[in-house]
């Protein structure tokens, strides 16, 4: 595996796609957010993704934590994605789900040190650059905060829609306002919120426990304006799952945890078909003012 991105070239490109270019072969393009690292929403992101897939529909995945892809692993997928003309790239299958991350580009452990034109080509350069054969939704996994490639796929992407993924956590909550807020004002609507790790089973003799608190998400929705699409538990299968490729939604289809991913999805899909066309984002935003007393 190589350390370094010779398929993703450090120059600038002579040509971008247009502003909002539709992408071929996605019918619905679903930014799944999170303002903070650490609240599972790529986990959330892969088993949403299966959830869909078992209404089914035809799901994509695409890893856009360019500095941290996850969904390789989690969706137990390993070499690089085939290129018959050198340009053009086949997505990965993992589970049924087509997926594209720059995981399948660099080795595991290679960080990416790139700036931000550097990210926002490689991002785009993926999103379009992948054969992603008709899908109805395609999952991005976006990285945490609000940043260049937030403001990118707002400014060039037709999105449908944002699944803003947290935990009852004040603090989780409090950045994961600032990512719905960024949202709200690039014009790309929330379709809802998850709230992950909702509560705590035990493995051993199934107590329920509410650590991160409780009901905040549901807060947040309320004064948002949207809804909250669904919770889900803390649970050590979920974790464990998602370590070795073998997510729950695909290893335990039946059980509990499954059922809530897919009324999540049933939700959300629902929501998804009532809304109107993806509208344009904003193609430039404000540059900040700083007043110092």
């Amino acid at each position: 595996m190589p350390n370094s991105v010779s398929y993703l070239p450090e120059q600038k490109q002579k040509h971008q796609p247009p502003e909002h270019k539709a992408v071929p072969g996605v019918k619905h393009l679903i930014a799944i957010a999170s303002g903070k690292g650490g609240v599972g929403k790529s986990t959330t992101t892969t088993n949403l993704a299966l959830a869909l897939a078992s209404t089914g529909a035809r799901v994509g995945i695409l890893d856009a934590d360019l500095y941290g892809p996850s969904q390789p692993r989690m969706l137990g997928l390993k070499g690089m994605p085939d290129s018959p003309d050198g340009k053009i790239l086949e997505p990965m299958i993992g589970h049924g789900i087509q997926t594209m991350s720059i995981g399948f580009l660099v080795d595991e452990e290679a960080p990416i040190i790139w700036r931000g034109p550097m990210i926002t080509q490689a991002l785009t350069r993926l999103m379009y650059e992948t054969r992603w054969d008709n899908l109805d939704y395609l999952l991005v996994d976006m990285p945490p905060g609000t940043g260049d490639i937030h403001l990118t796929m707002a400014q060039r992407m037709p999105v449908s829609g944002a699944v803003i993924v947290t935990t009852p956590q004040d603090i989780a909550l409090l950045d994961a306002r600032k990512g719905l807020r960024m949202f709200e004002k690039v014009n790309v609507p929330v379709l809802g919120i998850i709230e992950n790790m909702s509560i705590h089973i035990c493995s051993d003799c199934g107590h329920q426990e509410h650590i991160f608190g409780h009901g905040g998400a549901q807060r947040m929705a309320t004064e948002a304006g949207t809804v909250l699409l669904g919770e889900l538990p803390l649970d050590l299968r979920i974790r464990t799952g998602s370590d070795i490729g073998e997510p729950i939604m695909a290893a335990e289809p039946g059980g509990q945890i499954a059922t809530a991913y897919r009324t999540i999805a049933s939700q959300l899909t629902q929501i998804i078909a009532e809304s109107p066309p993806a509208g344009q984002g904003v193609n430039e935003l404000p540059l900040p003012v700083i007043v110092m007393d």
